[in-house]
């Protein structure tokens, strides 16, 4: 039982001394790269840069406890960072420091949901999250992340919204007080971080653009030019603290606590699964990453951490520097303490505009333009889909983008679901094969007689009517020359009360017409609410077949006998008229 919620303690006995270079390695090449990155994803979320390095450090160290990946790095990430922000700037806080209780009380909220569900084993639901919404949120997610820093780039004040005509509107208003050395430096660290990533992904330039913004600053004396700078940054590690909090707000964070538990557990899910199939020595359990991931939100809020999840870029650098283990955070959070402890002072000249140039090259690598055009050329409602999701969570805000997204796709879920694929069959000469007539054409055997179909679906409330009403518009077009319904029932999971009680009086009425329906290829769990039902009576257990094929060739034979017995009868009727 302990293995199974404490990984930690499958793969640490096992640890082998050859992965430590590959661990020491990862740890602090993510380590240094979480320095400047998380100071920048506070920013985004509103907070003081310093909160950014307290989310990089218990919350890693947690997940490297009770987490089943080895390689996903557990911090801060510019998603979340945005969904804090636009959650809590639609609440009228007092201040700074309320505004600070409350962003730590939602990684609490957030941690609380995902340990819920995770004990729940309720993983399943971020298959909710379909790629479509997913792809269209995280691009216009990630418009609005970077158009949030042009108040940095520019060096002006902006008021910020999740709303991107009122950023863009907010934006043009302040424009001629656009500070130029800002501008400029904003605009350098852009271009560096782009060239120095093409020349080699591994370089630290996030790292080095913070270094160089630092040395700029303090022996040009820019700062004295208006270049706003971070300022002065607390020294020494987070201390155990419980915030006080008006729980009368639960009900205003509980929408975007759950968008929170649910987005960030995506993320970390999706990039972890990713990199899993790169390795074969473990497997990523998503119940106990919900557990594990809100176990490092809760632990994480009373060491002064905001919301925090897996990271993409991270984790991938995490992987391809070598991490084999937990060991790997381990020293990426011990990297961070040091930082924390010692070196803080150092980052007083650091540039607002440095930070927002590392913000907006992440984040614009966020945008999907290859899968809409894809999606365009090939799945047009799905391609809807994903352009609905992405001009509400623009213009109306980000939960409602990723709430109203999920909705949209479920309704079209049920859209498809009400009126499924249903085809008409017909036997391929000299063959035991039956396919749809629509498809083959003129190829196709069929008899007048006969009505063969297939429905590629489960039958339920929501679209018995729609079989209903298309069995009945062939049964019309056969005309009265029609004896046998075969029903490929292969495709048929499920039946429901409604649709059993409507195959019922379908029955009964193809009765009253002399028309017998067979069911052929039912699967087990189909064929045990036949039985369950009661429907197997109505059927007759003796029209009951496992391939169409089967069913078929006894219609046939049961055509044949019957003709023999008219024929027999008509002649005996002849005999006993001529007598």
């Amino acid at each position: 039982m302990l293995k199974k919620y404490i990984p930690i303690l499958q793969w640490l006995p096992d640890y082998k001394k050859a992965y430590l270079s590959g661990d020491i390695f990862a740890g602090l090449t993510v380590g240094i790269m979480l320095v400047p990155q998380g100071m920048a994803y506070a920013m985004i979320a509103g907070l003081p840069p310093v909160f950014g390095l307290y989310a990089s450090l218990v919350p890693q160290i947690i997940y490297a406890i009770m987490g089943t990946s080895r390689q996903l790095s557990v911090g801060p990430v510019a998603m979340d960072s945005l969904l804090v922000a636009s959650g809590l700037g639609a609440l009228a806080l007092s201040g700074i420091d309320e505004y600070i209780a409350m962003a730590i009380f939602l990684a609490l909220f957030m941690g609380s949901i995902q340990l819920f569900l995770g004990l729940l084993r309720m993983g399943f639901l971020v298959n909710f999250l379909s790629k479509p919404v997913i792809s269209g949120f995280t691009s216009a997610a990630a418009i609005i992340i970077g158009l949030s820093q042009l108040k940095h780039l520019l060096g002006t004040t902006i008021e910020g919204s999740g709303k991107v005509h009122i950023l863009l509107q907010n934006a043009f208003s302040t424009i001629s007080e656009t500070n130029l050395i800002t501008l400029s430096i904003g605009i350098v660290s852009i271009v560096l971080i782009k060239t120095m990533t093409k020349i080699n992904k591994n370089i630290p330039v996030a790292l080095i653009v913070v270094i160089l913004g630092i040395l700029g600053i303090y022996f040009f004396g820019l700062n004295d030019l208006g270049v706003k700078i971070i300022g002065e940054i607390p020294k020494g590690l987070p201390k155990f603290n419980v915030h006080y909090l008006d729980f009368s707000r639960i009900s205003e964070l509980t929408p975007i606590a759950l968008t929170l538990a649910l987005i960030a557990f995506m993320e970390a899910i999706s990039v972890s699964k990713a990199i899993q199939e790169r390795h074969t020595d473990y497997t990523v359990d998503a119940n106990q990453e919900l557990i594990a991931l809100g176990t490092s939100n809760i632990i994480g809020s009373f060491f002064q951490s905001y919301p925090t999840s897996g990271g993409f870029s991270r984790t991938a650098v995490n992987d391809l520097a070598g991490a084999k283990t937990g060991v790997a955070p381990m020293i990426s959070a011990m990297i961070v303490g040091l930082t924390l402890l010692f070196l803080t002072p150092l980052f007083y000249y650091l540039p607002n505009a440095v930070l927002a140039a590392i913000i907006i090259v992440a984040v614009f690598g966020l945008i999907d333009v290859k899968f809409p055009v894809y999606l365009f050329k090939n799945r047009r409602d799905e391609f809807f889909l994903l352009m609905a999701t992405f001009i509400i969570t623009l213009t109306i805000g980000i939960k409602e983008g990723i709430l109203l997204g999920v909705l949209i796709s479920l309704l079209l879920l049920v859209y498809r679901t009400s009126m499924p694929h249903m085809a008409v069959l017909g036997r391929i000469p000299g063959t035991n094969y039956f396919k749809n007539v629509s498809r083959f054409g003129e190829t196709i055997e069929t008899y007048s007689e006969f009505l063969i179909i297939r429905f590629d679906a489960q039958l339920f409330f929501g679209n018995k009517d729609y079989f209903k009403n298309e069995l009945q518009k062939q049964i019309d077009r056969k005309g009265s020359s029609l004896k046998y319904i075969i029903l490929n029932a292969e495709a048929i999971n499920y039946i429901d009360s409604s649709a059993v009680h409507l195959l019922r009086q379908t029955i009964q009425e193809l009765k009253n017409k002399e028309i017998k329906l067979i069911i052929a290829g039912a699967i087990g769990p189909t064929r045990d609410i036949l039985y369950s039902s009661g429907l197997i009576h109505d059927i007759g257990k003796e029209n009951i077949f496992v391939t169409t094929h089967e069913a078929y060739q006894h219609c046939i034979a049961f055509s044949k006998k019957s003709d023999i017995e008219e024929q027999i009868s008509l002649q005996s009727q002849k005999s006993t008229y001529a007598t």
